[in-house]
């Protein structure tokens, strides 16, 4: 897997920025087949720092129905996806998720 396959997106949400400002750990939408180790070589690629530690956690789908006029409703398959909490050595940041 390349390594810009590996990060989707950066996640910015209230919770991922109290992580960045008091524990220096930054959120990542990754690919389900990537594993720690895959991740921790993206990251200090992409972006030039060091990761000391590397979180990953499977995320449930959410479950959806479509509704068409003249159709009964039907349920869609959740899609699940993965996160990874990524913790950086004291004093390196990444400016592209600061908000």
């Amino acid at each position: 897997m390349e390594i810009t396959e590996i990060l989707r997106r950066g996640i910015v949400t209230e919770r991922s920025v109290r992580l960045q400002e008091q524990n220096n750990q930054y959120t990542f939408e990754v690919a389900l087949r990537a594993n720690k180790i895959d991740v921790r070589r993206a990251v200090e690629t992409l972006f030039k720092v060091k990761v000391l530690s590397v979180n990953t956690m499977r995320m449930p789908g959410k479950a959806k129905m479509i509704r068409r006029r003249g159709a009964a409703p039907r349920p869609v398959e959740p899609r699940e996806w993965k996160k990874a909490i990524v913790t950086l050595a004291e004093g390196q940041t990444i400016d592209a998720l600061k908000a």
